[in-house]
């Protein structure tokens, strides 16, 4: 195991691997669905976190969607920027600020594939919490080209390695 770039301090309690105990999806323009994810976290010895996240049904375990990315900070500050690919053509930037229980994310671009699904990802807003259980919560908001900022995921995590 790699040691952990000083750097890493404000975001060090998201290092691991995470199964959802619950994981929910809901959207003006879609049924509401659940969904198992794993998601991890893991450190290489720079000042960035290396990002994987998959998820599957819950009852056929057919995967659903996989992203990958980095998380860097800023040396010397608790502020981030999180560089997301997502499996259907999406690339999302985010940026925000890290604590030591929390990280707030609000994108600063969206891009996507010429022949993406509409409607388009216009906006992407991410709060993770590290409860006092040890749990991880995340809520991801989203806003699209037909659909202003609106509640898009909730998934609570356990820490599994």
């Amino acid at each position: 195991m790699a040691k952990v770039h000083e750097a890493l301090r404000p975001i060090q309690w998201l290092i691991g691997t995470w199964e959802s105990v619950s994981a929910k999806g809901s959207y003006p323009t879609i049924n509401d669905f659940s969904y198992n994810e794993v998601i991890k976290f893991e450190s290489l010895g720079q000042p960035l976190l290396n990002y994987e996240a998959r998820s599957r049904h819950p009852v056929s375990g057919a995967p659903m969607h996989l992203e990958n990315g980095f998380l860097r900070v800023k040396v010397g500050s608790n502020q981030v920027a999180f560089m997301i690919a997502h499996n259907f053509g999406l690339v999302v930037l985010e940026e925000g600020e890290a604590t030591e229980t929390t990280l707030n994310l609000l994108s600063k671009s969206v891009d996507r594939m010429s022949f993406g699904k509409d409607p388009a990802v216009t906006a992407v807003q991410k709060k993770y919490r590290l409860n006092s259980d040890g749990t991880l919560e995340i809520q991801t908001d989203m806003a699209t080209t037909n659909t202003p900022m609106t509640n898009h995921l909730n998934v609570i995590y356990k820490k599994v390695a």
